[in-house]
């Protein structure tokens, strides 16, 4: 217990009972931070920081005002603190103060983020057999929303992990067994900005967890929503309400309703595809450039939160998705009632949040006045559906049919009759509550009216009683109501008048009249005040207990909201409707990638698969085009899941069960992981997690190690998703060795990206056709880029000798160090050099015969002269060697596979060895 006393020892002791990392403490019309704390406030929000003494010691403080602690609370939690607030109340013996809740990241209301703050809980339970079941619940405090699911099997811990992150929640509640251990705390630290938080162990115990559940739900829930004996996901369901209970958060009455998500329902997207789809941020972690950016008109912040959900989750249902495609139809057509309906829709507010805060107990008038005239606003846009012949025919008309009208309607009515038209921001200061809806507030208005009206009056009355001209009554918060006399009169006033102030040019006095009205005044604005705020918190209360109307309501809207988005989006940008198939075909006409299309000149590519066709590698140079193609495709498949209209003239989806891309990787050295060793992991992800009924996006594998190690992953990796897996894949690659495998697997197929060049200059052309393309046009990227001509040259004639199988000379520098020749060993898959040309050795381990070859000559392997190139007359060679060189002449290397090269080399290489 801390030593010091007063304020500052009330602060620290209070302090040693919660586990928040700061304290905000009442003290009068501030919250102060005192010690470490305001160190801490200051450098965090760059406040003043003075010095309280206690004890004989002297204690850091710093404050903010009473009305101002929202702002710097959001910054703090913002930032990942935890902060506990201690509100003052009277005693006998003056003021004490108590904690009244702690504000974390995850339950804090007054954010001004339009995206949903999740709370998090995950439990694991070792099963028999030694795999792992995660149960995990995600409750959003400022919606109501609260979802629960299970993950169990081999992969449960990716999946577990892959849900984390597709919530991206603010802050995570590691159940008993998840947070001893490390590596899941680390993952989940890497995939998402949440706050990891340990609540107590009791409240993850099953039989509690299930109490808590059934009590804040109904008895009968768990077994309506099928999670009866999900046990991990009752204990992590029961945790988070336990946890917003002790924060204080104040919010469980706006959970109304628990929801179970079969993730079987939803395309799989895990954390790699969304990065590189760039769903809801682009690679650099900017939203604009995103597809969400891209493709969000909405008006409203629920509606735009919807919809990012949708992008995040798609659906497997060919029911739902039919039923939003066709929303999306009407509203494209019915271009009049999709305008009005979104102007209309632009006055909303958001009533899922706006249902928290009335739980919670923080709604003021302004956001009581806010739901009444967005509850209205259900009936407006209910007529605008029903008055358009298109959109009443359509499913939009169910969407408004959802919420209980009659309902929202009364309830609208009943705030409209109470509020006043535009009320203040505060609720202890009256003029809330409208004329005649309170008998007994409205006689306290009367007399409160007639008392100001008789201080009005008084002046004129004093000036006619007393004769003096320059008098006026006013009031202030230190003098309270008084009469106020120029000096020039003073002399006239009359005897009763009581002086108070003197002033430069004038005298402040008051009389017993004006006295005694005063306090009148304030009794009836005392009282006032306190049955205004009486008569508004039942209201509040009242539009608590209807919260489930508000949400209802809410979901309604920015559905509608979300719907009309996508609407305009696909007229603004000629997109089509898909058709939905049950079958594994993905049919494009004329597709474009819905992003790059916003920003330059597009040209459309055609894309065929089906099951003659599911395995698409893709050639051709780089720039050129290849994983804009590729992801193009991803997306279209994404958005086709989403309900969405496309990009494309025409476009036939079959539905997929999950989307994977691989698309090149940074290095992760924090975490030990190389570039190759993430591309590995991701290969090996979707090896394990791809079915038939699966969308592979491959953009190049096996490129971060050595050539003939990549080409072989790559190959075995094409036949192994060929053979094994079956999905549809789009595999873009330099290695043009693999386009083989169209010649030789019936389903796979060869299509590459056109390049036209004439007189040296290369022209992209980013059209797709059928083959493999036969260059990949490095050195003139390489020029594009700005590398330094000399290098873009030298790159050349390297290039050129190459091609010529000729051996490259390894030019020194200018100190007379020499040229050295070297070749490529087809057998070690490495270069081999020679001695230079000015007689000096090389380095590389050369055959004396291969440091007196000339400059035009080929060297062999094994130091003798190369293929093709003139020997002297007494360097015969023997029969059998004769054989193998002819064999290697005859052989094209451009059209033999990689691995049946190999076993070609080592054949002569047995031949050699018997000579």
């Amino acid at each position: 217990m801390t030593e010091a006393t007063g304020i500052v020892g009330e602060f620290l002791s209070l302090k040693e009972g919660t586990d928040a990392d700061l304290l905000a403490m009442q003290c009068g019309d501030f919250y102060e931070f005192f010690a470490e704390d305001a160190e801490t406030v200051a450098d965090e929000l760059d406040l003043k920081v003075s010095q309280k003494s206690s004890h004989g010691s002297s204690y850091p403080m710093a404050g903010v005002p009473l009305d101002d602690l929202t702002p710097y609370l959001s910054a703090l939690v913002e930032r990942g603190y935890r902060v506990a607030v201690a509100d003052q109340y009277e005693t006998e013996d003056g003021h004490a103060r108590e904690i009244t809740r702690v504000v974390t990241p995850g339950t804090h209301l007054e954010t001004s983020d339009d995206d949903a703050q999740y709370l998090a809980a995950v439990v694991r339970d070792e099963t028999s057999d030694g795999d792992a079941t995660y149960g995990i619940a995600v409750a959003d405090v400022t919606t109501g929303q609260f979802l629960v699911t299970e993950q169990s099997g081999a992969d449960a811990t990716s999946a577990a992990l892959t849900e984390l992150y597709k919530f991206d929640p603010a802050e995570v509640l590691p159940g008993p067994d998840v947070r001893s251990d490390d590596d899941f705390l680390d993952e989940i630290r890497e995939r998402t900005d949440a706050s990891l938080s340990l609540h107590t162990t009791e409240a993850f115990a099953p039989g509690r967890a299930r109490h808590r559940v059934r009590e804040q739900f109904g008895d009968e829930t768990l077994e309506s929503v099928g999670i009866a004996d999900a046990e991990a996901a009752v204990r992590a369901a029961g945790a988070i309400i336990s946890y917003v209970d002790e924060t204080g958060a104040g919010v469980l009455a706006s959970m109304t309703r628990l929801q179970s998500f079969d993730e079987s329902a939803y395309v799989d997207l895990d954390a790699t595809t969304q990065r590189n789809l760039e769903l809801t941020e682009t690679m650099q972690g900017d939203r604009e450039g995103s597809l969400f950016d891209t493709v969000d008109h909405t008006v409203t912040s629920a509606g735009g939160r919807l919809l990012r959900e949708w992008l995040q989750r798609p659906r497997r249902s060919r029911e739902e998705l039919a039923r939003r495609q066709s929303a999306v139809a009407a509203l494209a057509e019915a271009a009049m009632a999709r305008d009005q309906l979104r102007e209309t829709l632009g006055d909303a507010y958001d009533l899922e949040r706006l249902a928290s805060k009335a739980a919670s107990g923080s709604a003021d008038a302004r956001d009581l006045r806010a739901t009444q005239e967005t509850l209205a606003l259900l009936s407006a846009v209910g007529d605008l559906v029903a008055d358009s012949e298109r959109l009443a025919d359509s499913p939009l008309a169910a969407v408004l049919d959802r919420p209980d009208r009659e309902a929202a309607a009364e309830l609208a009515a009943d705030l409209d009759e109470a509020l006043v038209e535009d009320p203040p921001g505060t609720v202890t200061q009256g003029g809330l509550i409208r004329r005649g809806f309170d008998p007994e507030l409205d006689e306290i208005i009367d007399d409160h009216e007639a008392a100001l009206d008789w201080i009005e009056r008084l002046p004129e009355r004093e000036k006619e009683r007393t004769g003096i001209t320059h008098l006026s009554v006013d009031r202030n918060k230190t003098d309270g109501y008084y009469i106020q006399v120029g000096k020039s009169e003073t002399d006239a006033v009359p005897e009763e008048y009581e002086q108070i102030k003197t002033l430069k040019n004038s005298e402040r006095y008051v009389i017993d009249e004006l006295a005694e009205k005063e306090r009148e005044i304030l009794r009836l604005e005392e009282r006032r005040h306190e049955l205004e705020r009486q008569i508004f918190e039942r209201l509040r209360d009242r539009v608590a207990a209807r919260a489930e109307v508000l949400q209802e309501t809410g979901r309604a809207l920015a559905e509608c909201d979300a719907l009309a988005s996508l609407a305009a989006h696909a007229v603004r940008n000629d997109w089509t409707r898909p058709e939905l198939s049950d079958g594994r075909e993905l049919v494009v006409e004329q597709g474009r990638h819905p992003v790059v299309e916003q920003t330059t000149q597009f040209v459309p590519n055609d894309l065929r698969m089906d099951d003659d066709r599911q395995f698409l590698i893709v050639t051709g140079p780089n720039m050129s085009g290849k994983s804009t193609y590729m992801r193009q495709a991803a997306l279209i498949t994404l958005l086709a899941q989403v309900g969405s209209f496309v990009p494309a003239r025409s476009a036939r989806v079959g539905l997929v069960d999950g989307i994977y891309t691989r698309v090149g990787a940074l290095d992760e050295l924090a975490q030990g992981r190389s570039t190759f060793m993430v591309e590995m992991q991701e290969l090996s992800n979707i090896l394990h997690s791809a079915t038939d009924d699966s969308l592979v996006i491959l953009d190049e594998v096996g490129r971060g190690t050595a050539t003939y190690d990549g080409i072989s992953i790559a190959w075995a990796a094409s036949e192994y998703i060929v053979n094994n897996v079956a999905a549809k894949t789009l595999f873009a690659t330099h290695y043009h060795e693999l386009t083989v495998l169209g010649e030789e697997l019936p389903s796979v197929q060869n299509v590459h990206v056109a390049a036209e060049e004439r007189d040296g200059d290369v022209t992209f052309l980013r059209t797709v056709e059928d083959g493999p393309t036969d260059r990949s046009y490095g050195i003139h990227v390489a020029d594009l880029a700005g590398v330094p001509d000399p290098v873009v040259d030298r790159s050349r004639a390297v290039l050129d000798r190459l091609r010529e199988e000729e051996a490259i000379e390894v030019r020194g520098s200018d100190s007379g160090s020499g040229t050295t020749q070297a070749v490529f060993d087809l057998s070690s898959g490495q270069f081999k050099t020679g001695g230079g040309g000015d007689g000096v050795p090389g380095d590389g381990g050369s055959t004396p015969a291969a440091e007196s070859a000339t400059d035009g000559e080929q060297l062999a392997t094994d130091g003798s002269h190369a293929v093709g190139e003139s020997a002297d007359a007494g360097s015969a060679l023997d029969p059998e060697v004769e054989d193998v060189l002819d064999e290697l002449r005859d052989l094209d290397v451009n059209e033999t596979p990689p691995v049946e090269l190999m076993a070609k080399v080592q054949d002569w290489q047995a031949e050699l060895d018997e000579e």
